[in-house]
């Protein structure tokens, strides 16, 4: 990996951003970095907007990325994608799972959800990876396993080995819920 690492790991509240982050750190550390983490939840608990940055080094000062500087952004949804894009370093990686996801304005009926966001990314510089991270989770066994098997995908884009990946599902998953969410991971990682 290089030097240092900046990630924003972006969704709804209830998509299991915080324990992608966590899984993420794990790992992080188990390699060697220090890593500062900051979570921003706005309204969460009812579907809004959650943002979490992750910031690795040799000696990381502070947890928050500006726009800009993220290497990574990990999108849990398209909407969020597009919300935090600005945060994206040019030429940055970002991967984007399809599921989407209505804010309350389109609940409501006072707007419709943005077409086409997919396609707008694609025509930015960026290395995109498109998934449908929902389908992968629904094979592994569970609709909430989303947020690892897009941790699966994240993964290969790093120089941390599996089994340090896989030690940290197992360090951060409680165990009952252990064997599917290695099977999640893999196949976002085999993906």
């Amino acid at each position: 990996m290089k030097k240092e690492l900046n990630v924003i790991i972006v969704g709804v509240g209830g998509q299991g951003t915080l324990l992608a982050s966590r899984l993420l750190g794990n790992a992080l550390i188990s390699s060697g970095y220090d890593i500062k983490v900051s979570e921003v939840h706005g309204m969460s608990q009812r579907g809004g907007s959650v943002v979490t940055y992750v910031r690795a080094g040799k000696e990381v000062a502070s947890p928050i990325i500006e726009r800009g500087g993220a290497d990574i952004m990990l999108a849990f949804e398209p909407l969020e994608a597009a919300r935090w894009l600005s945060y994206l370093k040019k030429g940055g990686r970002i991967i984007v799972n399809t599921g989407k996801i209505d804010p309350m304005p389109v609940i409501t009926g006072a707007s419709e959800y943005p077409e086409g966001i997919i396609e707008k990314l694609a025509g930015k510089n960026i290395d995109l990876t498109v998934t449908d991270a929902l389908s992968l989770a629904k094979e592994a066994g569970s609709v909430k396993a989303v947020n690892v098997v897009l941790m699966g995908i994240l993964a290969t884009g790093t120089d941390i080995p599996l089994e340090v990946w896989e030690q940290s599902v197992n360090e951060t998953v409680p165990e009952r819920f252990l064997e599917l969410n290695l099977k999640a991971f893999r196949m976002g990682y085999e993906q």
